[in-house]
């Protein structure tokens, strides 16, 4: 049987809404414990409050590092109620039943994410009273309530009023679920932190990687229809990303469709311009840039291959307006990602209900760090993002002839787009627009080969980027006789100086990045 709640100690970091609930509960009949900030806060809009310390009869002391570590506070929260001993031993040392922990923890991960942050702060900003108690409430649930979350305020409240200042069993083992999931989380933070120093100096990746999802949605099944699956999302996700994305409408998104919208909203967030791009199976088979016109852009982008474009991923970086949604609806689509859809937009695609319209919002300057995971049996690979641009006027021309202004403008694009294409890759474009892709294929010249087959676009006057260095010559050669006149490219074969001569044969220009693509 659950007992009301009577007693609540309060000390929270995060203090929104904190007023507001704590006057609730005292309107309840609720006796208040609270430290430091939270009790001064507290008291300063008319709530009565007890110090932790005059309930203990122990001071704060040593800078706020002691003050609830005292077996008043852990014996109020632990001892189980309804055991006679455990009654009797709380009478006995005058511990008194602590019915409710409000807490939130230190920022930590916020200290450690600001710039010039030393390994002294974040240590002084590590939390132990805080979690401790979160713990003892957590595991005691089936008579103590724990709230972590100020947006869980309202649903307590709720309870207590409608069921006398008693919370059910089954809301406490939500929180009690919540809050492990937070100490779980947090201990994870520093102990990510702390395992990239070795010696007192930072190292790029921690001994042990700790990292949480949480569950987004069970998914109707994985690649294949034998496979089960689920969604999961960063607990801090980004919103410029799928995974904070909102869908407006449209089925729920299958595994699938995740894989391919992210490839896709990633590419089209590469660039400044108003882009398109058309995703296929984790590859692009369509991309272009306007320079003002997104209906524009995407018309283009679906010229470069219209049959693969079938039943494929659209991501636009501009929000759709109406001309642009009257020509996404002239194809079947799976799923549109944009920053928003005007009313007309929404008008014209709510007609096509199977479509999945995703809502995403555009990227942030100066966004954090980011990781890309990769499971393997037995094992995780972890890398930085393949995020940095090159300028490639920078690169080296390589070849007695340089590039002109239109070339190295077709060369910047293709560029950018082959990163996104599974190596090995080859890119033709011409100026703002995709014309043929040559993804996934275990030699490079056959990749250049599939690229001029697919591309339904003239391939003459285009360029080529190929993610990594061309290993001999025939491949500049095929792309020599699709009419290529410019070719990026990495370098760093020991067949450089043949793949060089052979454009300086075809009157091509060639320049090298020094930086490689692969995308497995």
């Amino acid at each position: 049987m659950n007992h009301p709640i009577r007693r609540a100690l309060i000390s929270v970091t995060d203090k929104r809404g904190i007023v507001e609930f704590a006057r609730e509960l005292q309107a309840l009949k609720v006796e208040i414990l609270s430290t430091g900030g939270t009790a001064r806060q507290l008291a300063e809009n008319g709530i009565p409050v007890v110090e932790v310390s005059d309930y203990t009869g122990f001071p704060e002391m040593m800078d706020g590092r002691l003050k609830t570590l005292h077996p008043k506070v852990h014996g109020g929260i632990l001892f189980l109620r309804d055991q006679e001993n455990h009654r009797a031993a709380a009478e006995k040392h005058g511990i008194l039943p602590i019915d409710m922990v409000v807490i939130n923890l230190y920022r930590f991960e916020e200290t450690v994410a600001k710039p010039g942050c030393t390994l002294e702060e974040a240590v002084e900003n590590i939390d132990i009273g805080g979690p401790a108690m979160i713990r003892a409430a957590a595991k005691n649930h089936p008579f103590v309530t724990v709230v972590t979350d100020p947006a869980d305020y309202g649903k307590i409240l709720e309870e207590l009023r409608a069921g006398g200042g008693i919370v059910s069993r089954d809301l406490n083992f939500e929180m009690a679920k919540k809050a492990f999931q937070l100490t779980a989380r947090y201990d994870g933070a520093i102990s990510n932190y702390l395992g990239g120093f070795r010696e007192g100096e930072p190292r790029e990746f921690p001994d042990t990687l700790t990292v949480q999802f949480v569950k987004a949605q069970d998914l109707r099944y994985g690649e294949n229809p034998h496979q089960k699956a689920a969604f999961y999302r960063e607990w801090d996700v980004l919103p410029a990303s799928i995974s904070g994305g909102r869908q407006l409408q449209g089925k729920e998104l299958s595994y699938n469709n995740i894989m391919d919208g992210d490839a896709a909203w990633q590419m089209a967030s590469d660039f400044d311009a108003p882009a398109a791009v058309v995703m296929k199976h984790a590859n692009p088979c369509g991309a272009a840039l306007s320079g003002s016109n997104l209906a524009e852009a995407y018309r283009k982008a679906m010229e470069t291959d219209p049959v693969a474009a079938f039943g494929g991923i659209v991501a636009l970086n501009r929000p759709v307006d109406g001309k642009t949604a009257e020509e996404l609806a002239k194809t079947f689509l799976e799923v549109i990602l944009a920053p928003g859809f005007d009313r007309e937009a929404r008008a014209i695609l709510e007609a096509r209900k199977n479509v999945r319209l995703l809502e995403i919002s555009p990227a942030a300057a100066g966004s954090r760090r980011e990781f890309d995971y990769r499971r393997v049996k037995g094992g995780l690979l972890v890398q930085d993002r393949d995020q940095e641009r090159d300028d490639l006027r920078r690169a080296a021309v390589v070849t007695k002839r340089p590039p002109t202004e239109e070339e190295y403008r077709a060369l910047d694009f293709a560029w950018r787009v082959v990163k996104y294409v599974k190596s090995n890759a080859i890119v033709l474009a011409r100026e703002n627009q995709l014309v043929g892709v040559g993804a996934g294929q275990m030699s490079r010249v056959d990749s250049v080969r599939i690229a001029v087959m697919k591309a339904a676009l003239p391939t003459k006057g285009t360029v080529l980027a190929s993610d990594a260095f061309f290993p001999f010559r025939d491949g500049v050669d095929l792309a020599a006789q699709a009419g290529v006149t410019a070719i990026v490219q990495p370098g760093g074969s020991v067949r450089d100086e043949e793949a060089i001569r052979a454009a300086d044969d075809h009157g091509m220009a060639m320049i090298f990045t020094g930086r490689r693509h692969f995308r497995h």
